[in-house]
C-alpha cells in the first residue's frame, strides 16, 4: 500500500492559546487529554487534539461534549488525528457574549478552528446534532473534506410528529420549567438515550459539569432549532450532492428511538456504495455506548484503502 499522501499528515500546530485551568468535574483518569484552546471570534473554544495521521473531526450532540468521545479517540489516536471540539457553552467552551448557540453558529466555529489548525484531507464524524453542524461545513468546503462517517443524524428539515413534539416540549413555552429547573436533559434525556448501562459518578459528574444552574438555557436551544433552524437544515441538504462522492461510511444504533429505518434508508440511497455497519444495544450517544465497534468499523473502513492510507 502506499504511504499516507502529504495532505493528511500532521501540520505544525499554531502555539496553544491560554485557557482556563480544568475543572473539577472533570475525570483526568477518564478524559487523559491535553486541554487546548483557540480564542474565536470571542469564544473560548476548548478542544482534544490527539494522535497522528488522517484527520477526523468528532462532533457530538446536544447535551454532550469531547468527553463522550473519550474511548473513541483512545482507540483511533494511532492511526487517526482526533479533533474533538466543544461547542461555545457546551464542554470546556465559553461562549462570548451574545453567542447565540444555534447550530449553524457552531458549524462556523468549527470551520473557523479547522482553519486555524489548517486540517485538510478531513473525515467529517458527527451524530445527531453533529451531523448538521458537520455536514454544514463539509457542504461549505468539499475541498477540504476527504471522507464522512454518516451516524444516527439528518440533513435536511425536519418534518415528523415525534421531533416537532419534542422540539415543543424541550424547546418551547415549557423548556425553561423542564430543561433549567428540572434539568431533564440531563437527569431523563441522556440516561434513557444511553442503552449500555448507567454511568458511573464521575461520569455523571462529567456531563453534569458544563451546565449547572443558570447555564442550562444553552440547552433548549437545539430542540428550538428543529423547528426555527428549517433554513439553515435546507441549506445543509442543498449542499449534500457536493459531498455525496466522498468515501463514507455508516454506522448506525439499533436503539435510536429518534433514527430508525427510514432515516437510514436516505442515508443508503444518498450514499450507495457506502457500507453500513450496525451498533447492536445502542442508543443515541454512540460514542459512550459503542465506542469498540465505532474504533473497529472504522479501522476496517481505513484498511479498504477508501481513504488514501496505507
Amino acid at each position: 500500500m502506499a504511504s499516507a499522501e502529504p495532505e493528511s499528515e500532521r501540520q505544525p500546530e499554531p502555539e496553544p492559546e491560554p485557557g482556563p485551568g480544568r475543572p473539577g468535574w472533570v475525570p483526568d483518569a477518564l478524559y487523559p487529554f491535553g486541554d487546548h484552546w483557540a480564542e474565536i471570534d470571542g469564544n473560548q473554544v476548548h478542544y482534544v487534539d490527539e494522535g497522528m495521521g488522517q484527520p477526523i473531526l468528532l462532533l457530538n450532540g446536544n447535551p454532550s461534549w469531547s468527553f463522550g468521545w473519550r474511548d473513541v479517540i483512545l482507540g483511533l489516536r494511532d492511526t487517526f488525528r482526533c479533533v474533538a471540539p466543544d461547542y461555545p457553552g457546551f464542554g470546556l467552551s465559553r461562549a462570548v457574549d451574545g453567542y447565540d448557540f444555534r447550530p449553524q453558529s457552531h458549524s462556523r466555529v468549527v470551520e473557523a478552528l479547522v482553519d486555524r489548525l489548517g486540517l485538510e484531507g478531513i473525515v467529517v464524524f458527527g451524530y445527531a446534532w453533529g451531523g448538521p453542524i458537520g455536514l454544514g461545513l463539509a457542504g461549505r468546503r468539499p475541498e477540504i473534506i476527504r471522507g464522512l462517517v454518516i451516524a444516527n443524524t439528518w440533513a435536511w428539515p425536519d418534518d415528523r410528529l415525534r421531533a416537532r413534539m419534542f422540539a415543543a416540549l424541550m424547546g418551547g413555552p415549557l423548556s425553561p420549567l423542564l430543561v433549567d429547573r428540572l434539568n431533564l436533559m440531563l437527569r431523563l434525556y441522556l440516561p434513557l438515550n444511553l442503552k449500555r448501562g448507567r454511568l458511573s459518578p464521575a461520569e455523571r459528574a462529567a456531563y453534569e459539569g458544563p451546565f449547572p444552574p443558570g447555564n442550562r438555557s444553552v440547552m433548549r436551544v437545539f430542540p428550538r432549532e428543529i423547528v426555527r433552524g428549517r433554513a439553515y437544515l435546507r441549506e445543509v441538504e442543498g449542499n449534500l450532492p457536493k459531498i455525496t462522492g466522498k468515501p463514507a461510511i455508516i454506522v448506525w444504533p439499533d436503539s435510536d428511538p429518534g433514527f430508525g429505518d427510514a432515516e437510514l434508508a436516505r442515508w443508503q440511497s444518498l450514499f450507495p456504495d457506502a457500507g453500513t455497519v450496525v451498533l447492536p444495544r445502542t442508543g443515541q450517544f454512540i460514542d459512550e455506548d459503542s465506542p469498540e465497534e465505532i474504533v473497529a468499523a472504522l479501522e476496517a473502513w481505513r484498511a479498504t484503502g477508501s481513504l488514501g492510507q496505507a
